[in-house]
């Protein structure tokens, strides 16, 4: 299916999820504030449904950006029930939990019951909701009606792989009703061919080769009036995902290995500034403590400012509350031969230049609240590789290491939180953070900050 058919669906169904939410809350608080369910089970009168109307303006634009999350939209239109019903679930749970911790802050009267019936309630209409469309796509109506017919255009082994690929997704309703072969046949048949099935469009396998013959055929097209689907899979890329777009008017072909912009990704960036806001604000009374602490057991500045490589290694100027000498740079090449990290990186365990309070800054990576501020000014993110010095990147072996640069770097990321202080391979390290890259998500951008809590509150932190 067109990808531009994909997300008019998928907004379809968005829209759709979000009504179905926004009635969900109406039933749940109609069910708590039910005369007669609460005098059956003896529970206290809630307020007029009117009260709680405005958190509408959170719940209907938050739960299809949560059902995204867990992945509810990156389905087959026909698919299991336990694939629809897990992600579901999870999305249900989380609304729910969100809407307590809403009800927390905002200190609004609502009984704590309404959410969790918000959350049953909103599991079982999506879930019917999606029963309905199995049973409306399997229907002969449906299917008569979304079926679209093709002529396959190209090379033999080509048509044979795309009719191939075609038959793996019936519920596209894509249907191949003939081949035509560019080795084989000249590309005027396909005039013929075109008025004998009456086609929805044709979909032409393009080689280097076949340039002229391609244009001639979709020339063919242009003049019938039919659709003509160019599949441009001209260059063999290992990892790159490719997409289309345009570009002043004319149409462009981008290969891309890091996330591409999405819903997902702005949502991301406003949790970076709120998130890092809000910590900045929460812990300003401790960074006055620490900032005294270091000042009074150690000469020197207060904060460490280094030169590290961010988005697309552009340098900035990274925060960290010292934790060192001031002369640590300097001495640095007298520790070289207890680097424990291979590569161009340097780690070194009780390194002798750390201050006595840097060691116990270190331990529970107080050191790093600095870089809240690099997140607040776009330079860092709450998630992502962990920025490295320039002079490290500069001395790297691959280039293809380089790729980590690929997105903004974090203060937390994969290699953090997957036995920090074990990884001594540089090369495992770069493994995680391509990992994180080529599968990054919102949620995973959640886990991973889930699975930091703990390891800072042990005290495994950086060496």
């Amino acid at each position: 299916m067109l990808r531009r058919d994909q997300q008019m669906r998928m907004h379809i169904h968005q829209l759709v999820d979000a009504c179905l939410y926004a009635v969900s809350f109406w039933l749940a608080h109609a069910l708590r504030s039910n005369e007669h369910i609460i005098d059956l089970l003896g529970l206290d009168p809630i307020g007029l449904f009117d009260r709680y109307v405005w958190l509408y303006l959170v719940l209907i634009p938050a739960s299809p950006l949560i059902l995204e999350s867990q992945g509810f939209y990156d389905r087959p239109l026909l698919c299991s029930r336990r694939t629809i019903a897990w992600p579901l679930f999870k999305a249900s749970v989380i609304s729910a939990v969100g809407l307590i911790i809403v009800l927390f802050f905002s200190r609004l009267d609502l009984a704590r019951s309404v959410a969790i019936l918000f959350g049953a309630i909103s599991f079982v209409l999506v879930f019917l909701n999606e029963e309905l469309m199995r049973m409306g796509l399997k229907s002969k109506f449906a299917q008569s009606q979304f079926k679209r017919r093709f002529i396959l255009v190209g090379a033999r082994e080509d048509t044979e792989q795309m009719r191939a690929e075609l038959n793996k997704r019936p519920e596209d309703g894509i249907v191949a009703l003939a081949e035509l072969n560019l080795n084989e046949t000249s590309v005027d048949q396909l005039v013929d061919l075109l008025h004998e099935h009456s086609v929805n469009g044709v979909i032409i396998n393009a080689k280097q080769g076949y340039f002229d013959r391609i244009e001639t055929a979709i020339k063919a097209c242009e003049r019938e009036g039919v659709e003509a689907w160019l599949v441009a899979d001209f260059f063999k890329t290992q990892i790159s995902r490719t997409s289309f777009d345009n570009f002043q008017g004319q149409p462009v072909m981008i290969f891309r290995t890091a996330p591409e912009t999405s819903w997902q990704s702005l949502f991301k960036q406003l949790f970076d500034f709120f998130f890092a806001l809000l910590w900045v604000i929460l812990l300003s009374p401790l960074f006055v403590l620490v900032a005294l602490g270091i000042k009074l057991t150690s000469p020197g500045p207060i904060l460490f400012r280094q030169q590290r490589c961010g988005l697309n290694g552009q340098p900035f100027t990274i925060f960290k509350f010292r934790t060192m000498v001031t002369n640590a740079e300097q001495r640095k090449q007298e520790l070289a031969a207890l680097n424990e990290m291979s590569g161009p990186v340097f780690k070194v365990s009780n390194d002798p230049r750390v201050i006595p309070i840097g060691r116990f800054l270190r331990k529970f990576s107080i050191d790093e609240w600095p870089q809240l501020f690099n997140v607040l000014w776009g330079e860092m993110s709450l998630v992502g590789p962990r920025p490295l010095p320039v002079d490290e990147v500069k001395r790297f072996d691959d280039v293809a290491h380089r790729r980590r640069l690929s997105v903004k770097p974090g203060m937390t990321c994969l290699w953090q939180v997957s036995g920090r202080n074990n990884v001594t391979d540089f090369e495992d390290w770069v493994r995680l953070d391509l990992e994180y890259i080529d599968n990054w998500s919102l949620w995973l951008d959640l886990k991973i900050l889930w699975r930091t809590v703990p390891i800072v509150l042990a005290g495994t932190g950086a060496k």
